[in-house]
């Protein structure tokens, strides 16, 4: 009985021995750098359970068994609780940070930038060619994707906020322009509550075309709020506004980089030299700055300007006074002339 007991007790003893050790390289484990030279991109995919992402980690060489992965998954309880996206895991790592970060939802940023006064062609084409964002709206002609987007006006020029917007791989940019789009109405709605009921604008949509306006006649913010001014007062004086950008507009394809008087004269929807008023659409995307320069126009007599050719403009109060400008400042151009800052 004797030897019985002492056996007994040896196989105790000796059990407890091989659990402290296992306990142990457990425990190593969870604080030992895991096999990353440099950085590793980790993706979970949508739908992706824990076991699948352990799965891809052994496949890619992170890690060379997945067990003590598994066991920590499910003693910590966070083995339900990970996030898909796409993460960026530095060398140095360990399994617990690794599983941290799988739960955190702190997934790789990637930024799409919508350019100030670029259009809406030009903005599709830059969404056709990020290689982030998932194509979804590539055979939709203008139509279809005012139906997807829910929007109900003449055009999708220039309802979409000129802005950089973060995203993560896997949106779609039918889902960056919805935001965008969002963020329009929310600047646009927020500026045209707090307007000057005397503006000359019908509507919310109007004040967006003076402001795609504005934005394609100059870059610089001091020059927004005075430009808008001119334009403003010329429309209370039922003067056209003739701006050579809806020209340009209303050209389309056929502007080849400069306008002629054959140009100014040819009636289009757009042609602020013939038309009266504003043209039926803005002509490009906006930020919020020149939103609020339409809203919120300076004070003052100028009726007219012209590029000056270093960025700036020359701003007239009498026609006299303007086209003594256009001579100094356009017919006799300086060689480095830019209309742009």
């Amino acid at each position: 009985m004797r030897r019985v007991i002492i056996a007994l007790s040896v196989v105790a003893v000796g059990g407890l021995g091989a659990a402290a050790v296992g306990w142990q390289q457990y425990q190593s484990f969870l604080k030992t750098p895991l096999d990353i030279d440099g950085s590793y991109i980790m993706t979970i995919e949508k739908g992706s359970n824990y076991r699948k992402v352990l799965a891809n980690l052994v496949q890619d060489g992170v890690v060379k068994s997945d067990l003590m992965l598994k066991l920590y998954g499910r003693h910590s309880g966070k083995a339900s609780k990970i996030r898909a996206g796409e993460y960026l895991v530095e060398e140095g790592a360990t399994p617990v940070s690794l599983v941290d970060q799988m739960v955190s939802g702190k997934s790789i940023q990637y930024s799409f930038t919508i350019i100030e006064g670029s259009t809406y062609k030009e903005l599709l084409k830059q969404l056709a060619a990020d290689k982030v964002l998932k194509q979804t709206i590539t055979d939709l002609d203008q139509a279809a994707l005012q139906k997807a987007l829910s929007i109900d006006k003449p055009s999708l020029e220039g309802l979409f906020l000129a802005e950089t917007y973060n995203f993560e791989r896997g949106e779609t940019d039918l889902e960056l322009l919805k935001r965008a789009h969002k963020l329009l109405n929310s600047k646009l709605n927020d500026a045209w509550a707090k307007r000057d009921k005397k503006l000359p604008y019908a509507s919310s949509y109007e004040a967006l075309t003076m402001a795609s306006i504005v934005e394609k006649e100059t870059a610089r913010p001091d020059e927004r709020p005075v430009i808008s001014g001119v334009f403003v007062r010329r429309l209370n004086k039922g003067m056209r506004l003739q701006t050579d950008p809806t020209v340009i507009y209303g050209m389309g394809d056929s502007y080849k980089g400069n306008i002629r008087r054959a140009d100014l004269r040819r009636p289009t929807p757009y042609n602020t030299y013939v038309i009266k008023g504003l043209p039926p659409t803005p002509i490009a995307m906006v930020g919020a700055e020149a939103i609020n320069a339409a809203l919120n126009p300076a004070a003052g007599k100028s009726l007219y300007f012209v590029a000056k050719g270093d960025g700036s403009h020359q701003f007239s109060n009498t026609l006299k006074e303007h086209n003594r400008a256009v001579r100094q400042y356009q017919l006799k151009r300086r060689k480095d002339y830019r209309s742009s800052p």
